[in-house]
């Protein structure tokens, strides 16, 4: 993801500069600016750092990036396109980061599944409807909705786990 989806060139947070915008250009924003948020936790961390528990549960800055890259591919191509499966699933949810697996190639997988999101989602109005296994149905809108909340909690999730890391704070770092 570029800095574009995240500020202007002023600076400004994206979702401040679409206040008066229309109901999906404020829902693309709000995303994107958590997406580039979640993506500004991990600039510049060693794979070690990434990787480290910081907390008792199993959640690492790594692996909140491959759970969220996980929720991008099965909450948008998975659901709004001829069932597309996403690459991964499972009970873990997508946060046990292999051994093999980098915080480079994470990040480049996240900004792979964050794109294709964008590109399926243009195409199709709010209020498009598609069937969800647990939920019945769910609209385009439901979704947005849904991610921005997703992402947004884990986006401070990971401004937790930055900060014990290594005491950045803050929307980028």
């Amino acid at each position: 993801m570029t800095e574009s989806h995240h500020t202007d060139t002023a600076g400004l947070p994206a979702p401040l500069l679409v206040r008066t915008g229309g109901e999906r250009e404020v829902l693309e924003a709000f995303l994107d600016f958590h997406r580039a948020t979640v993506r500004g936790k991990v600039d510049g961390l060693a794979d070690a750092a990434a990787r480290r528990r910081l907390v008792p549960s199993e959640t690492t800055l790594a692996g909140l990036v491959k759970h969220l890259t996980m929720v991008e591919r099965e909450w948008f191509p998975a659901l709004l396109t001829d069932g597309e499966p996403p690459a991964e699933s499972g009970h873990t949810g997508g946060w046990e980061v292999a051994p093999e697996e980098t915080l480079d190639a994470l990040v480049t997988a996240y900004d792979a599944a964050c794109a294709r999101s964008r590109a399926v989602a243009a195409g199709l109005p709010l209020d498009h409807v598609v069937p969800h296994p647990q939920l019945g149905e769910v609209s385009l809108r439901w979704i947005y909705v849904h991610m921005i909340e997703e992402t947004s909690r884990h986006a401070g999730h990971a401004d937790i786990l930055r900060e014990q890391t290594d005491g950045a704070a803050g929307i980028t770092a």
